[in-house]
């Protein structure tokens, strides 16, 4: 991901409990919520413009501030073959000047405005934000319009990134101890289609390999307004917002669209095993990782739940059984979606889990805590009141993401609800999907996804280990 990212993506996974990927777990949750308790009720003004680009607005005035969210449905999964780290590369290349903003004027802009601005790039989207003071937001929906319109693509500009991003996948993966782990390395060897397996960051000899023709045609083609979703969220008065995306952004012609490519998988039947030596690390880890049901359905509201129950926080099975009785480990983490939440994307998915433990544990002790608490969901219905402290966890991150003053978690909720669904006001029945989950549901998709055939298992071998530990 972009280097500048790192912030913003700590904001919204250290916030988004329902996701699943909290790496900090916290403290025992409250007691259930009543069965009267309210659902989410988050404005939602979705239109589309002549061209195709797609608009949410949520107002908010409580904070005087607003956050502009630009997503463009190409992410590092669907990046053309033989140009692996692509979609990454391209999100460097977005903050290199437009056709009225030099090099690095959008940043400054924004900042020297008092605001925040940054960008990533996901398995399904790449997207660029900005937290600014409510009086800016025309002149953002302007720079916006200006690089989504003539982008300076030009080879002193390809050079220069290519070697940002070269450094960063050195510095954030070739040498630093656990680098891309697990988030990174698992996909490669849970998942058949090279869709979902390439190397996401990018191979260092196809980043060289990606020519001046090669950005002007990605750009051409994946950054369309009909492509795309602006979200506008917070203190904005909607008759002047909608006239200024209007003005700026209404006469960007539309581009065809290439069909998107099929990223299914096939049903895993046997489990797989990886084991690679990390140079760097001092001690050994362990990642787990299972193909989620297709996102949507009941059967992944009920994965969400599963979730919560066995890996969300230290009431969870898995925190207590690993680290609180066992002692394997500091912590243990993951979830569904590592780089997001369990509703932002758009393909499949694994359900993962990782710790670093201890040299003198076996690995394979711990795949047999974590087979023992699996086995208790597969063999009989979940305890109501369990069920119940599950759906509060989840109740609370959902309010802690909408509540958020930064609204960025908001943002990307609407901006996925309406990319791959067509529908950013399905954010406000996402607690009735839950709802509806039974301990019957539960027990039938835990059989099914959380078998040992669904399984890869990864192991790291730390290079600064002392020899002669048991593994």
């Amino acid at each position: 991901m972009h280097a500048v990212t790192a912030r913003a993506l700590a904001i919204v996974l250290s916030a988004a409990a329902l996701a699943g990927c909290a790496s900090t777990p916290p403290a025992r949750s409250p007691a259930p919520p009543a069965a009267t308790a309210a659902s989410l009720d988050v404005p939602v003004e979705y239109y589309r413009l002549g061209n195709g680009l797609r608009v949410v607005l949520s107002r908010d005035a409580s904070v005087p501030t607003v956050t502009v969210g630009m997503y463009y449905h190409i992410g590092f999964r669907t990046e053309p073959k033989g140009r692996t780290g692509f979609a990454h590369l391209f999100e460097h290349m977005m903050f290199q000047g437009s056709t009225n903003l030099g090099k690095m004027e959008f940043i400054r802009l924004v900042e020297g405005n008092g605001g925040i601005v940054n960008g990533s790039t996901r398995f399904d989207y790449t997207n660029y934000f900005q937290l600014i003071p409510a009086h800016t937001l025309e002149t953002v929906l302007w720079a916006e319009a200006d690089r989504m319109k003539g982008l300076a693509v030009t080879q002193e500009n390809l050079a220069n990134q290519q070697g940002v991003v070269k450094n960063e996948v050195k510095v954030n993966v070739l040498n630093r101890p656990f680098g891309g782990f697990p988030w990174l390395v698992m996909p490669q060897h849970a998942n058949e289609n090279w869709y979902n397996a390439h190397n996401f960051y990018g191979d260092l000899a196809d980043l060289d390999a990606a020519t001046l023709g090669d950005v002007q045609a990605f750009f051409d083609t994946y950054y369309a307004p009909n492509n795309a979703v602006l979200i506008v969220a917070g203190d904005f008065d909607e008759a002047a917002t909608r006239g200024w995306i209007e003005r700026y952004l209404g006469d960007i012609e539309s581009r065809p669209q290439p069909a998107r490519p099929d990223v299914s998988e096939p049903r895993q039947e046997a489990e797989k095993r990886h084991r690679y030596l990390d140079p760097l690390a001092p001690r050994p880890a362990l990642a787990v990782a299972w193909h989620v049901p297709a996102r949507g359905t009941p059967e992944h509201f009920a994965m969400g739940l599963i979730d919560q129950l066995l890996l969300q926080g230290q009431d969870s099975a898995l925190w207590r059984r690993l680290v609180a009785e066992r002692g394997h480990a500091s912590s243990v983490s993951g979830g569904i979606n590592l780089l997001g939440n369990m509703f932002t994307y758009d393909g499949p998915m694994l359900w993962m889990l990782s710790l670093i433990h201890d040299a003198s544990t076996p690995s394979s002790e711990i795949l047999s805590d974590i087979d023992a608490e699996i086995a208790r969901l597969q063999e009989s219905p979940v305890a109501q009141e369990d069920l119940d402290r599950a759906l509060t966890k989840i109740r609370t991150g959902l309010y802690d993401v909408i509540g958020s003053s930064s609204r960025i978690g908001l943002t990307e909720l609407l901006a996925s609800f309406a990319l791959f669904d067509d529908d950013p006001a399905r954010i406000n029945r996402i607690e009735e999907g839950f709802r509806k989950v039974t301990p019957e549901l539960i027990q039938r998709v835990a059989r099914e996804y959380l078998r040992t055939g669904n399984r890869t298992v990864l192991e790291v071998e730390p290079g600064l280990a002392t020899a002669g530990a048991p593994r």
